[in-house]
């Protein structure tokens, strides 16, 4: 049987858990589909988007384009994970519209305290001292997400239980084989990989 491709779209705060999740995601996708890219906020910003600064507009931009790589790819029958802040509900709707059906939005939620709890590289704490202009979840917006397929509860869940609910969810929709189909099944952790987010 061949499955469709298709978008996961993470969004969340910095350091709310996006790419460590996308990362052991990444894992289970590839073992069952064969292949899978991820486009990481940072990634993109060095290779696609080199010059784009962090106003409203450059940001936009940014989160376009990985919206029109993601649909290439699915359109191609390739799953795209697009791991990057995202905080805009436009630009969300946006690569919705974009990809269609198979667009899976995934909302790591996680409050804001937690967040810069987990902050390693100092980020928050340099936007709280006013070092860092226009962070988001500082002194810059997120739109929380009105309808996301799936919540992951950073704070409350591990990764590799924030996995698993969306591995079910795509299971669900028939994106994913079902659980035991050739060798696909309950794989309820990939315990190595885990990147910083």
């Amino acid at each position: 049987m061949s499955y469709p491709g298709f978008t996961i779209w993470f969004t969340g705060l910095p350091c709310s858990g996006k790419s460590t999740i996308a990362v052991l995601l990444a894992k289970i996708i590839k073992e069952e589909r064969g292949m899978v890219e991820i486009l990481d906020g940072d990634v993109v910003r060095t290779n696609l988007s080199k010059g784009l600064g962090f106003s409203r507009e450059d940001r936009e931009t940014n989160l376009n384009r990985i919206a029109f790589v993601c649909n290439l790819l699915s359109r191609n029958g390739v799953p795209a994970i697009g791991a990057a802040i995202s905080p805009f509900e436009n630009c969300r709707q946006f690569a919705r519209d974009l990809i269609g059906e198979n667009f899976v939005e995934v909302y790591a939620r996680c409050p804001v305290e937690k967040c810069i709890e987990r902050d390693v590289k100092g980020m928050y704490k340099k936007a709280l001292a006013g070092e860092i202009k226009g962070f988001t979840g500082v002194d810059d917006p997120f739109d929380e997400p009105e309808s996301p397929e799936v919540i992951c509860d950073t704070d409350q869940e591990t990764p590799e239980e924030s996995t698993q609910k969306i591995v079910e969810f795509l299971r669900s929709r028939g994106l994913l084989p079902p659980a035991g189909a050739n060798g696909a099944g309950d794989r309820n952790a990939v315990r190595d990989g885990v990147a910083a987010d």
